[in-house]
């Protein structure tokens, strides 16, 4: 059973910034990829950004350019860098894996408010 931890949720002024944890209780290298999701109010979960364990990351446009995720294998963490956050960026953020044999793993989610 694999477990994905998230931390570093809270609440952010708009215009600042926000670092997101995920911490994988499995070698990161049983996992083809991580990534974040995010659910908004009323809305549907949506893909944030991915990062495979090759290849360039991907982000969602709404993020591009914003957003940074980055994988420490040493650590068996995925991070999520927020800057310039929005109102909008506001929601429950999901930490995902996907493992070699194309099961996923979900978090218990991180609250991120962006509010003045």
């Amino acid at each position: 059973q694999v477990q994905l931890v998230e931390s570093g949720g809270g609440l952010v002024q708009p215009g600042g910034s926000l670092r997101l944890s995920c911490a994988a209780s499995r070698n990161m290298f049983s996992f083809n990829y991580m990534a974040w999701y995010r659910q908004a109010p009323g809305e549907q979960r949506e893909l944030v950004a991915r990062r495979e364990r090759f290849g360039s990351p991907y982000y969602s446009d709404s993020v591009k350019g914003r957003f940074t995720i980055s994988r420490d294998n040493a650590k068996n963490t995925v991070d999520l860098q927020m800057n310039s956050v929005k109102p909008e960026d506001t929601g429950v953020y999901y930490c995902n894996a996907r493992d070699t044999s194309g099961d996923d793993y979900w978090g218990q989610g991180t609250l991120v408010t962006v509010s003045s």
